[in-house]
């Protein structure tokens, strides 16, 4: 009994995949496509998510007309005349044929529906229309009626009875070369063929529509929560049934196609990322190139190196390509790649003194994974920060060439655009802070992805993507990389589906500077804490946590690591003019200083800006901790400065008030090790702080109550972080 109705099931799950074709067995629905591309993948899974049964024309003819993208020429035409002569023993005067490209085409509707719909209209071939006369605009003042909406034949989408089209196709003679759209026009152009055999235009784009030029009839409807997203002409209010992107309107086709059919919808998200998904096998995983670019001077390289290693994947499924083209990282990326190298499967390295340009560099690396067994490339540029399963990830989507979002912190600057503009550079898609942000998370195509993306080889081994290229005109290697990809149909995705990392903002780097990533808090945020803050900072806000207080109303808080404490001294050490500790001191707006010490201010090394963001980032949070009631945000402090106390030089200071709401007190260095003696006395509680530990802050009231000294260093040097904030 169960198999009879495992039989009942898949019998009715048959009948329901077929009916729009078994209900209408007088259809005929034919394509060409010389080459299996991204598009006629696309192409193909739309006719059959609506049932619709494609026969595909010309598969593996060498293409003799026109190009891949655009699939026009008399080939296409000649294909087409020869398939139906050949359909001699249907009743041609009920068959109907279906014609449309297929590598920027999409069926959006069953064959009941665009069928019946043709039927309404008075026609027995119907075309594609369009606002523009092409490929001949001299043909414009032939066309019968030119006030209408979308005047002018498009070739892209025909929809006739099999008599009438045969009339039209036997019009006159076309060579392969000869171009299509130019042969339907003149035949829709002779009035007799015309009136006879009653040609006709969908000029309001009822079954089809054309986007060349018709950007601003459309609307994507992507917020239902009740039916999936569809394509809305709003001018004519009609449901398009085939869209084709036509011309340069193939980028916003890839945008809709990243919606309709249902790919993704607000219900059920991002379908067609689940249907491409592939399973790993840990003992079949694909050998890898992964290809390293170290073009611009960065940020935390030592990080950036770090996370390669970190990758999980075998190193002995890794081929390592790595180029450097910054001479001021050469020492610790010939380090790195000294120590590593011998791990992977093979590895190259290219130096600065090899003086190899990043296109050049590019191209090797795909010229080595092309000619090799190597199944796909990985490339990471210098300024991508990557979790470590991102790559096995990427390779699990199932898409050919795919990126992983990756975000300046805090910004929406990320590695993917979401359009382009006419002249081929950055403009904002309808969906770009949505996937940026992750309001709607899924797999996108996109025009343009850059510095980390997985691509597979086997799309470049074709003799069509041979030509793909890093350099193009005066295009940077990227944008010339991702115009070759256009050009070939060849599709770029981003996946927001997981965070697998971010980017650093390299803009304000500047190697002029000792320890230049110690300055980069404000723009590369992420990283910096990851280097500098304690690892216990965090912990300070942990519920009913209690705050050490060496003296009353004096509280010390783990805020930076050990390393952020060497390197800040060693700034100040670089650059070298300390205050001679008297009282005369220009650098103060009054020339006058009560309390001197000897120091060197915030401004004087270029980290005012950057001290003044850590105040208000970590030290005001703190604050509110321990004095509860008190908020000033941001906090004000215009006296920051590093001091340093020698036995020969200025080894104590004596009693004082600070000018300050509160006071905060970095130690940088490490009592008995660095210097002997020192520490904080305060003379209304005859309490002391000794033996401070470095990167621990403490924070004491300023005025009034906490009148204190700076307690004798007996050999060493002694330095501490002070800010005299609110005053």
């Amino acid at each position: 009994m169960s198999a009879f109705l495992y039989f009942i099931g898949l019998f009715l799950l048959f009948a329901i995949n077929t009916e729009a074709n078994s209900s209408n067995p007088a259809v005929k629905i034919f394509t060409v496509a010389t080459e299996e591309t991204h598009g006629l993948q696309r192409f193909l899974r739309s006719a059959k998510l609506h049932g619709i049964d494609v026969e595909v024309l010309g598969m593996g003819q060498k293409w003799s007309g026109g190009d891949m993208n655009h699939p026009g020429g008399g080939q296409k035409v000649r294909l087409l005349k020869q398939k139906l002569f050949s359909l001699q023993k249907l009743p041609d005067r009920d068959q109907i044929i279906i014609f449309t490209d297929s590598y920027d085409v999409m069926y959006l509707a069953g064959l009941n529906v665009i069928v019946d719909k043709f039927k309404s209209m008075d026609a027995r071939v119907l075309f594609a229309a369009e606002p523009f006369c092409w490929p001949d605009a001299s043909l414009a003042k032939k066309y019968p009626n030119t006030t209408v909406m979308n005047p002018y034949l498009n070739s892209g989408g025909i929809i006739g009875y099999l008599t009438e089209l045969k009339k039209v196709l036997n019009y006159k003679e076309i060579r392969n070369r000869d171009d299509d759209q130019l042969f339907y026009t003149e035949a829709f152009l002779n009035e007799d063929l015309r009136l006879t055999y009653r040609l006709a235009l969908d000029h309001k784009s009822q079954i089809f529509q054309n986007l060349n030029g018709a950007l601003s009839d459309v609307q994507l409807i992507t917020n239902s929560t009740t039916e999936s997203p569809y394509l809305l002409n709003v001018v004519t209010n009609e449901r398009p049934l085939i869209v084709h992107g036509n011309g340069p309107s193939k980028i916003t086709l890839n945008h809709f196609s990243n919606y309709l059919n249902n790919a993704w919808s607000v219900k059920d998200g991002c379908v067609l990322c689940q249907e491409k998904k592939i399973e790993l096998n840990d003992d079949e995983l694909p050998t890898v190139m992964l290809a390293v670019f170290i073009e611009q001077t960065t940020p935390f390289m030592e990080e950036f190196l770090q996370q390669l290693l970190d990758i999980d994947y075998p190193k002995k499924k890794l081929h390592l390509y790595l180029h450097n083209n910054v001479e001021y990282h050469e020492t610790q990326v010939a380090k790195f790649f000294s120590a590593y190298s011998r791990d992977y499967l093979s590895a190259k390295s290219i130096k600065p003194t090899d003086f190899i340009s990043e296109g050049e560099a590019r191209n090797i690396a795909k010229g080595r994974c092309t000619n090799s067994e190597c199944d796909y490339l990985f490339s990471v540029d210098s300024l991508s920060r990557l979790q470590p399963t991102t790559l096995r990830y990427l390779l699990s989507t199932g898409y050919d060439v795919v990126a992983p979002l990756l975000v300046r912190t805090g910004q929406s600057w990320s590695n993917f655009w979401g359009a382009i503009n006419s002249a081929g550079y950055y403009a904002r898609s309808a969906d770009y802070i949505d996937i940026v942000y992750r309001n709607i998370v899924g797999i996108w195509n996109v025009p343009f992805i850059t510095n980390c993306y997985l691509m597979k080889m086997a799309l470049f081994r074709k003799e069509s993507a041979k030509a793909v290229s890093y350099i193009k005109d005066d295009l940077d290697a990227d944008m010339a990389f991702c115009a070759y990809l256009r050009d070939q149909g060849i599709m770029m995705h981003v996946s927001n589906e997981q965070e697998l990392g971010h980017l650093v903002n390299p803009e304000s780097f500047d190697i002029s500077r000792k320890h230049p990533d110690i300055y980069q808090v404000i723009d590369n945020k992420l990283d910096w804490e990851r280097r500098y803050i304690h690892d216990q900072y965090y912990d300070n806000f942990a519920e009913g946590r209690n705050h050490s207080m060496p003296c009353p109303d004096v509280y010390w808080f783990p805020m930076t690591t050990l390393r952020f404490c060497r390197e800040w001294i060693e700034v100040m050490e670089a650059y070298g003019q300390w205050s001679d500790g008297s009282n005369q001191d220009r650098r103060l707006d009054s020339g006058y200083e009560a309390v001197p010490t000897r120091d060197i201010h915030m401004n004087q090394v270029g980290l005012e800006k950057q001290w003044l963001y850590i105040l208000k980032t970590y030290v005001r949070p703190l604050q509110e901790q321990v004095f509860t009631g008190y908020y000033h945000n941001p906090p004000v402090s215009l006296m920051n400065f590093v001091v340093r106390y020698r036995p020969d030089e200025q080894p104590s200071l004596r009693p004082h008030h600070d000018s300050s709401t509160y006071t905060i007190n970095l130690a940088l260095n490490t009592p008995k090790i660095d210097y002997e003696g020192g520490g904080c006395h305060f003379l209304r509680y005859n309490c002391s702080v000794r033996d401070t530990k470095p990167g621990w802050l403490l924070m004491h009231p300023g005025r009034l109550t906490h009148f204190h000294e700076g307690l004798r260093v007996t050999s060493g040097t002694r330095y501490i972080m002070i800010s005299f904030v609110d005053p």
